[in-house]
C-alpha cells in the first residue's frame, strides 16, 4: 500500500509537470524515478500523467513536508534546465499557499538552481 501522503506529494508533482501542458522527456524520467521508488504501477503512473492537468494542488499539513514539497517541486520543474512559465507561476502560486513569502521563494529557488548548476559543471 501507497503512503497517502507521498502520493500526494506525487500527485502535486505531477500537477506540476503538466502545467505547462507538456511533458518533457527528462521530467517524465524524473517522475518515473519517484514513481517507482513509491512502489506506484506503470498503468497507474500513465493515467496520473493524462489526468495531470485535472489534479487539484493539495496542500501538506506539517512545515516540514511543505519545505520539502516545495523544494521538490522546484528541483523536478528546473530538471530540464529552465522554468517554463506555467511552472514557475505554480510554485509561486504554491509558495503563497504554504506560507511562503516572495523573498523566500526566491532564495529557495536560487539556493536549488545553485546546487543544480554546480552538480551539472561537477558530472561533465
Amino acid at each position: 500500500m501507497i503512503d497517502p501522503t507521498k502520493l500526494e506529494h506525487f500527485r502535486n508533482l505531477v500537477s506540476l509537470i503538466t502545467a505547462d501542458g507538456k511533458i518533457e522527456e527528462v521530467e517524465r524520467v524524473a517522475l518515473f524515478k519517484i514513481a517507482y521508488d513509491l512502489g506506484l504501477p506503470l498503468d497507474r503512473f500513465n493515467l496520473m500523467l493524462e489526468r495531470g492537468h485535472e489534479y487539484r494542488f493539495l496542500i501538506p499539513q506539517n512545515n516540514h513536508e511543505r519545505e520539502k514539497q516545495l523544494e521538490d517541486m522546484i528541483e523536478l520543474a528546473y530538471v530540464d534546465g529552465d522554468f517554463a512559465p506555467a511552472e514557475l507561476e505554480l510554485i509561486t502560486m504554491v509558495s503563497e499557499k504554504l506560507g511562503f513569502t516572495q523573498t523566500e521563494l526566491d532564495q529557495i529557488i536560487h539556493m536549488h538552481t545553485a546546487k543544480l548548476e554546480l552538480l551539472a559543471k561537477q558530472s561533465e
